[in-house]
This record gives C-alpha cells, structure tokens and sequence, in this order.
C-alpha cells in the first residue's frame, strides 16, 4: 500500500511542479491540502506527500501553523544559484578526472548510450532520468563526500528547472554532444578540461537563461 501511496504522490508531485512552472498558481497562493486531495481523488497523504517533495526544491514555502504557499524563484536568484551549480558541478568533474574508476567510466558510457536513445525519441522526461543519473556518477567519482553532498542538495532544490530548460529547441542534442566531450576529458585524465566543459553544460546564460525565464513568466529583477 505504501508502494501505491509514494509512486501517486510523485505523479502529483510532477503535475504540480509542471502547473507552478507554468504559472497556474500565483506567486504567494496558499496551496490547500483538502483542495488538493478533491482535485487529484486521493487523500490527504499523498497529497502531504507531494507538497514535501515541493519543498525540498524550494518550489513551494511550508510555513508552520499557516500552510504551504507558492514560491516562484526571481529570475536573478536563479542565475546566482546556476552559478554555483556550475562552479560545484566544475569541481566535481576536476576531482573526478584523476580519481573516476574504469567500473564509472564504463558506467558513464553505457548511460550516454541510453541518452542517446531518448533523444532519438525526443523525450525530454526520460533523457533528464539519465541525465540526472550521469552527474550523479560524476558527484560520486569526485571522491569527497562533502562536495558530493553539498553538489546533491543544490542540485535538487535546481531539479525542476533543470528540467524546464531541456525544453528549449535542439537542446537535448547540444547536452548529449556536451555528455560525450565530458566523457572524453574524463578518460583522458584532463581534469582542467573536465572541469571548463562541465561548468559551461551546466550554466545558463545567453539563450538559455532567457528561454527560461520566459518559461517561467518571471520579469528580470
């Protein structure tokens, strides 16, 4: 029962990420639990469930004795935070290039392959499942727990719009080109190379910035 209970709530969990993403709340709106559960025709569990898994990304603000409200992020906010992504996922890829296992690398490729494959199919759900599992690998190889951890943590709080700005236009295809030269550093031990290349995949600037933010419906600040 408890299997049905956590994989519905992650089905609300995602449909109400999509519905903040694409501004169908307010900013600042109260998100009711009892609304919630008549909406989705559950109770009130995975409906709590969900909210929680929200917070953890900061999408929404759980605010004790008053509820859990809608937080949509500023447009420069989410710049400073890619940022830092960028500069901690750089130097997970810097350690990683001298410290990655032949068992990772070979890891590594075999999930590129499956990149590969969803990008065949143009979808951009599941290239982000492996998407996501490939900078995993890389966090885990970097061999400081202490970066991994702090790498993983802002890399859920920046989880939905991560995978917001896969949809842009020839996206997919530009990540997996970026995917396979990481790849290439890695093997090859260059960790400045390793580095330079996973700071500029993970960054959002140009183009990118202002297909998200336009996705968003967020005014620059």
């Amino acid at each position: 029962m408890n299997v049905v209970i956590k994989k519905r709530s992650d089905e609300i969990a995602s449909e109400l990420e999509n519905m903040i993403l694409e501004a169908k709340f307010n900013d600042g709106e109260r998100l009711d639990e009892v609304q919630l559960a008549d909406r989705f025709s559950v109770s009130r569990t995975p409906i709590r469930e969900a909210l929680q898994r929200l917070a953890q990304s900061g999408l929404v603000e759980q605010i004790p004795r008053r509820g859990v409200f809608v937080r949509q992020p500023g447009a420069i906010e989410l710049l400073e935070m890619f940022e830092v992504m960028g500069e901690l996922e750089a130097a997970c890829a810097r350690l990683a290039a001298v410290r990655i296992t032949d068992e990772a690398l070979e890891e590594l490729a075999h999930t590129n392959a499956r990149c590969e494959a969803v990008v065949a199919a143009q979808d951009a759900e599941r290239y982000y499942a492996e998407n996501e599992r490939f900078h995993r690998i890389i966090y885990k190889q970097s061999g400081n727990g202490f970066l991994e951890g702090e790498t993983m943590r802002l890399q859920r709080r920046l989880k939905p719009f991560r995978r917001l700005q896969l949809r842009l236009r020839g996206r997919l295809r530009q990540s997996m080109s970026e995917h396979e030269s990481i790849v290439t550093a890695l093997t090859n031990g260059d960790a400045d190379a390793a580095a330079e290349l996973m700071r500029n995949h993970v960054a959002v600037q140009g183009e990118k910035f202002h297909h998200l933010v336009a996705s968003l419906k967020v005014a620059a600040e």
